[in-house]
């Protein structure tokens, strides 16, 4: 089997034999729902080749490809009326160049546009009797004069951009004058609302027929809105809910596939499925319950590396997906981004919201950060938070999808909190003897000594037991030897920390270890903190406090034990550990 694994070209996907999930059927659906529409998702969602399939389908220059390409899809059986007859423009807005002042991204902007109209001459000649003329300075000019040429034809125009926010996004979040740049793009007459404008000129009877936008938020648009505010917004709307992305379904097939063609047991399928599932899927879009479904960049980065080797790639977070930290990273820089950054993970009390915010325009990046609505909406949009249902008041509960984007969280707080070389070979020091023998002495001296005393930041020490869970967890997390759990139901609770070994790891050293938390503050116990600092541990497990909470956690420990020997049976070397917190100072066990 052959996967697609960075590749957005569906005739090269069709032609070739890759691997192709069919979700041409929503075509008629997509052509009903309006002439101008707006799809968003995360990056390395699909989009790409959503837009590729579309180019394909209606392109007047491939009707002889047609049956070829899609007789054996879905809308092969039943086409429209449209297919193969519009010319086709294709942008795509990720090339411009984000780094330059405002001139500099014009010019890149315009580059990219009489590119494109260039190439577009060349592959239409046939059909155009109007010459166009191309202004090497003025990329909007050299549109009209095509869509000008256009409507002297029998035909229209079907404009196709990809990541039409791309550079404006990468403007607002560069350190760099990043908001003054944008501002020069989008106010007044600025360039790209300009751009927009002439495209709602030419969509109002003048050759421009379709268009279809997709990008990762909505920042551009809400900035544009009085030169483009046409365009229907189908990003929420079930009927596209997994336009992009895999379902459970169409990976399990696909694995299957995969095992087979090796040679392999089916019955490795169900275990490889459940750490695909906890490392990729968890993403949900739409206003309903809809299933999760898998970033589909990720399952074939996964898919692709098993068909070869056989084995789990040793890193599962493929590095195209790495970058999202920076997204991360902006909205944490952003006023009171740090509280709810660190807060998305707290998975026992998910961010929740009355609705998702739709404007991102760049006055809104200054001032509205003040609502937590708007910062998690944002994390939302660029992929890093996700559709976890509904709380008790029916607001939109947002929850970290899984394990990879996680990680993109822990590494950010371990940048924060343990900045230096030294800290984090250190880090690695006392985890590793945790991993390979339970100690948790050099592993609570050091969160002592070197995390805690960062936590007299107010935007860190948002919460007492949150805090110490979120300590270990930054600390101790490792998705090459482990799946990370924080919160994981265990019959009728929940505990705080699981580290479960990976399947493909389980022949090396390493224990499984289950996490419980719980904290007293020095009024319970009756000391200062000059006190508390020279107390040695064995004095400090004595206190009737601490003993009363260390009891507690045992006692919860020993039930979710008996859960996880019924459900997994021999297939843990399971380690508990019950450890209490004094006043985010001292931590004993």
């Amino acid at each position: 089997m052959r996967f697609p694994y960075g590749l957005a070209d569906f005739r090269k996907i069709r032609e070739e034999g890759y691997f192709y999930v069919d979700r041409t059927d929503r075509i008629p659906s997509i052509e009903a729902a309006g002439s101008q529409l707006l799809f968003l998702r995360p990056r390395r969602f699909g989009k790409s080749l959503w837009l590729s399939t579309l180019e394909n389908y209606y392109d007047l220059a491939r009707a002889d490809d047609f049956d070829r390409l899609f007789g054996a899809l879905k809308i092969g059986q039943n086409p429209t009326s449209l297919h193969n007859t519009y010319f086709i423009l294709k942008l795509n807005f990720s090339v411009v160049d984000p780094s330059g002042d405002h001139p500099a991204i014009r010019r890149s902007l315009f580059d990219h546009v009489n590119t494109r109209i260039e190439h577009f001459l060349a592959r239409y000649a046939p059909w155009l009797k109007q010459p166009v003329h191309l202004h090497p300075d003025n990329a909007i000019a050299s549109l009209q004069s095509l869509v000008g040429a256009i409507s002297q034809t029998p035909h229209k125009l079907y404009v196709l951009i990809d990541e039409y926010d791309n550079f404006a996004n990468e403007v607002m979040v560069s350190r760099l004058r990043g908001t003054d740049r944008y501002q020069e793009l989008v106010e007044g007459e600025g360039t790209l609302k300009t751009f927009f404008k002439a495209v709602k000129d030419g969509a109002e009877g003048r050759g421009i027929d379709r268009v279809f936008l997709t990008g990762v938020t909505p920042v551009v648009l809400s900035d544009i809105t009085s030169g483009y505010n046409v365009a229907k917004d189908l990003t929420h709307l079930d009927d596209y809910h997994d336009l992009c992305g895999f379902t459970v379904e169409e990976l399990t097939e696909a694995l299957a596939g995969v095992l087979a063609a090796r040679g392999l047991p089916a019955d490795q399928g169900p275990g490889i499925m459940e750490l695909v599932r906890r490392f990729y899927n968890g993403y949900r879009f739409g206003e309903s319950d809809n299933p999760q479904l898998y970033n589909p960049t990720l399952a074939l980065y996964f898919l692709d590396y098993f068909s070869r080797y056989g084995r789990y790639p040793r890193q599962m977070l493929d590095d195209n997906l790495a970058m999202d930290r920076n997204r991360i990273q902006y909205v944490a820089r952003l006023p009171h981004g740090e509280t709810l950054v660190n807060a998305a993970l707290n998975d026992a009390e998910p961010l929740a919201v009355a609705q998702l915010s739709n404007r991102f325009g760049v006055q809104d990046m200054l001032t509205a950060p003040k609502d937590p609505d708007f910062l998690a909406s944002l994390l939302y949009y660029f992929g890093v938070l996700t559709l976890g249902g509904r709380d008790a008041l029916g607001k939109l509960q947002l929850t970290i999808p899984n394990q990879v984007i996680r990680k993109l969280y822990v590494e950010r707080l371990q940048e924060r909190v343990l900045p230096d070389y030294d800290d984090q070979v250190q880090r690695r020091q006392v985890v590793e003897r945790f991993y390979r023998t339970g100690d948790l002495e050099p592993l609570c001296d050091f969160l002592e000594q070197r995390y805690f005393t960062v936590f007299d930041n107010r935007d860190l020490r948002w919460s007492n037991e949150l805090v110490v869970k979120t300590a270990f967890l930054a600390t101790l997390f490792n998705d090459a030897f482990y799946v990370m759990d924080s919160e994981p139901a265990l019959g009728r609770g929940y505990a705080d920390l699981l580290l479960r070994v990976r399947p493909d790891m389980r022949q090396y050293a390493l224990l499984d270890h289950l996490l419980e938390f719980k904290t007293v503050s020095l009024k319970d116990v009756k000391l200062t903190s000059t006190e508390l600092a020279a107390k040695r541990r064995e004095e400090l497990r004595t206190l009737p406090a601490v003993v009363e909470k260390l009891q507690e956690a045992a006692t919860q420990l020993t039930t979710y034990r008996a859960v996880l020997e019924r459900t997994d049976g021999a297939a843990l070397d399971l380690r508990t550990h019950a450890v209490v917190c004094i006043g985010l100072e001292r931590l004993v066990w």
